[in-house]
């Protein structure tokens, strides 16, 4: 498989691909890296924005991010960004996190806010910070554990024109 297949984003509007979107970070984060199965669907699942990525036409389902914003912080935070491994070879995750991004800015101008930039936090496993890094995010503070695997946090400040 060299050369890009056709693929879509879409933010999902059903159970079903929630479904889906649990489906391949538990195969990413489970079952390839390890983390604890129990401990993949948390408490920002139900008030979160999902993000699915999928072929085209045959939708099968490769990659995933999820959005969220924090009514006690303001801040958004981008989480669970997964690709299937036979696909991480196209940068998809660099697509999915642009798509975030623009969910982002879209969601900041609906509440009011048209100039300057939001903060987006998100919770890095240490041998891709470099991949947020090319974004702008920056290493804030030290590491940490999170399910029994160094990370660190990374903060953005995106510019919403």
């Amino acid at each position: 498989m060299s050369e890009r297949p056709a693929h879509e984003i879409l933010i999902v509007s059903n159970e079903a691909e929630v479904q889906q979107c649990y489906q391949i970070r538990i195969d990413v984060f489970a079952h390839e890296q390890g983390f604890p199965i129990e401990t993949e669907i948390d408490h920002l699942d139900p008030i979160a924005t999902h993000f699915l990525m999928r072929l085209t036409p045959s939708l099968t389902p490769i990659g995933v991010i999820r959005g969220s914003k924090s009514n006690e912080t303001g801040y958004y935070k981008l989480s669970r960004l997964a690709v299937l491994k036979d696909y991480r070879q196209f940068k998809f995750g660099r697509e999915l996190v642009e798509a975030f991004h623009e969910w982002v800015r879209t969601d900041a101008q609906k509440s009011g806010q048209v100039d300057g930039s939001v903060k987006v936090v998100c919770h890095s496993q240490i041998p891709v910070k470099g991949f947020y890094a090319k974004f702008g995010y920056i290493p804030e503070g030290k590491e940490f554990d999170e399910e029994g695997d160094p990370h660190q946090k990374m903060v953005l400040e995106l510019p919403l024109q």
